[in-house]
């Protein structure tokens, strides 16, 4: 999944950056207020990750902005803020969650998975269509009885797949989804990685259909 990180102190952000990607999403950082809302304006992001004492103003400031753009995409505030008052003030305003800093980074991660099930409607995570069973958490895809584990970007490139079977994905939202703003990447990219999952798939009932022009669906009998 696609996060955006909005975190001045860069030797955090590179911790969260590193813990985040190697569970295989694609994070986009943000040390400003400024900064984040033209992400948030221009790229596509499945959670926030926002710190609230900015260089720039108060990171309320852009949580406020964010809900009042009618704008849905999951909030987790990082704060050092611990009165019970700042924390209430907090998802009042609309933050889905908070974490207190310091923070453990797997309490953070577990948190993550938490908000984007809630967010989806989940309390479970595992996937099924068709005969293939889908483990985004444990990054495994079984098929027909058989355990393929997946690299980060099939990874994620299948859990967008798998999550509306029967759309048609473009390909510029797929890369705009698999990488970062700093990631130097043409749409031909993403053919690799459809590739690679097709072959993940073969013998099951499970197929990546290409249409021209348009990009790319999940389709199973």
């Amino acid at each position: 999944m696609k996060f955006l990180l909005v975190e001045d102190n860069q030797d955090l952000a590179n911790a969260i950056s590193s813990r985040m990607q190697l569970d295989g999403h694609v994070i986009d950082h943000a040390a400003k207020i400024q900064d984040a809302i033209a992400f948030s304006e221009t790229g596509e992001y499945d959670l926030i990750l926002l710190d609230i004492m900015l260089p720039d103003g108060d990171g309320r400031s852009f949580l406020k902005r964010h809900r009042d753009g009618k704008m849905d995409t999951p909030v987790i505030v990082l704060t050092a803020r611990s009165q019970v008052s700042d924390r209430i003030g907090m998802l009042d305003l609309g933050a889905d969650d908070y974490v207190t800093k310091p923070f453990d980074h797997a309490e953070l991660q577990a948190r993550c998975r938490a908000v984007l099930r809630r967010k989806a409607g989940k309390s479970q995570t595992v996937m099924k269509v068709g005969d293939v069973v889908f483990d985004p958490v444990a990054g495994q895809l079984t098929v027909n009885g058989e355990v393929v584990v997946l690299r980060n970007r099939e990874l994620r490139l299948l859990e967008l797949l798998i999550s509306a079977p029967g759309q048609i994905f473009p390909k510029g939202k797929l890369v705009d989804r698999l990488f970062s703003y700093d990631d130097d990447v043409s749409e031909n990219a993403v053919e690799v990685y459809i590739g690679r999952i097709r072959k993940h798939l073969e013998g099951s009932s499970v197929r990546i259909t290409t249409h021209r022009g348009l990009g790319y669906r999940l389709e199973h009998d």
